[in-house]
């Protein structure tokens, strides 16, 4: 298909070929292909980039031959638009002069998205934040479906936002839904303040059109949480999100470290000591520790010395603080796995 334009207007620009044009969009509008298919298949078929802009509809489509369909501005300088009801547009960006073809391609491409603009599943006015902030989370919406949602719910496509992932996060303002047990909440501005006894997962900032990539990562960030460190940025995790999905919690629960962090937790004063050493990894020594627990710095011995017999190793070292953050680390991702 790639180039097809090129080659037919290579050989005649004839009735035939002309006639194979039409039945190539007729074909489209028949089986209901979405916008973004009808963009990535005219880019196709024209060996150019073409693209298709509703400002008042919150659609701005291009693609290149080849290429995944983006969200670009307007048509480019010296591009061939077509104009269409509702201050909508299509154009077609060919380098150089136009094939004899252009003009039927350039109106069959119109009327191809006249039709499936009407008939499409771009979302109606009327859903409430939940169904489009769902829509323009998901992975698997087109382009077009994704920059409508965005559009209603007051962003446009590069709008710079984060996915914020959390429990107990009701209060936060901002377009938001629940989606499983966890609510989603997009942020355009600063990260306000998490609720005491909250929970949240931060994704990276990034243009509103690529929310999914932010949502996957707040929910990845969400799943090392815990009630030492209620609040987690994606960014800051660096090597560790990568662990996230190599193992599943019955994996994570055999890892020998593990193990002896839930043997730790069992006894009477478990929780102290799992404290005790979360608070060690966050401050770096066993004053620090005794200070930010607010207990006195000669109880923190015979903790740290319960938690080596059990663990098997040194604790209080560079290379042990490493290994134990490492285990807490892993142990709330075996905890916290229905989060993601």
């Amino acid at each position: 298909m790639k180039g097809l334009l090129l080659r037919l207007s290579g050989l005649d620009a004839d009735a035939e070929n002309a006639v194979r044009v039409i039945g190539f969009f007729d074909r489209l509008i028949a089986g209901r292909a979405g916008l973004d298919a009808l963009v990535r298949s005219t880019a196709d078929l024209a060996g150019c980039p073409v693209g298709v802009h509703a400002p008042g509809q919150g659609l701005s489509l291009r693609a290149a031959p080849g290429a995944d369909v983006v969200t670009p501005g307007a048509a480019p300088a010296g591009a061939a638009v077509r104009p269409l009801e509702g201050g909508v547009a299509v154009w077609v960006a060919r380098a150089g002069e136009p094939v004899p073809l252009d003009d039927m391609l350039l109106e069959r491409f119109a009327i191809a998205t006249a039709i499936l603009l009407e008939h499409s599943g771009v979302p109606r006015p009327e859903l409430g934040d939940p169904a489009l902030v769902e829509l323009a989370l998901s992975a698997d919406a087109g382009t077009a479906e994704r920059s409508r949602a965005l559009h209603l719910l007051g962003f446009g496509p590069a709008t710079r936002l984060r996915v914020l992932a959390g429990t107990g996060v009701d209060a936060l303002e901002g377009r938001s839904a629940r989606l499983g047990g966890v609510r989603v909440v997009l942020l355009p501005g600063e990260v306000a303040a998490v609720p005491d006894g909250a929970r949240a997962g931060i994704g990276p900032e990034g243009p509103a059109i690529e929310a999914p990539r932010s949502w996957a990562a707040a929910r990845t960030a969400l799943r090392f949480t815990s009630a030492a460190e209620p609040v987690v940025w994606w960014e800051r995790l660096g090597g560790l999100a990568a662990v996230a999905g190599k193992f599943s919690p019955p994996e994570l629960a055999e890892l020998p470290d593990v193990r002896g962090l839930d043997r730790l937790a069992a006894e009477s004063h478990g929780q102290d000591t799992l404290a005790a050493l979360e608070a060690l990894c966050a401050t770096g020594s066993a004053r620090k520790a005794a200070a930010v627990l607010h207990r006195h710095h000669s109880t923190m011995p015979a903790r740290l010395a319960r938690a080596e017999a059990v663990l098997g190793f040194e604790v209080d070292s560079p290379a042990g603080r490493f290994r134990l953050h490492l285990a807490l680390m892993l142990r709330r991702l075996r905890d916290n796995a229905d989060l993601a």
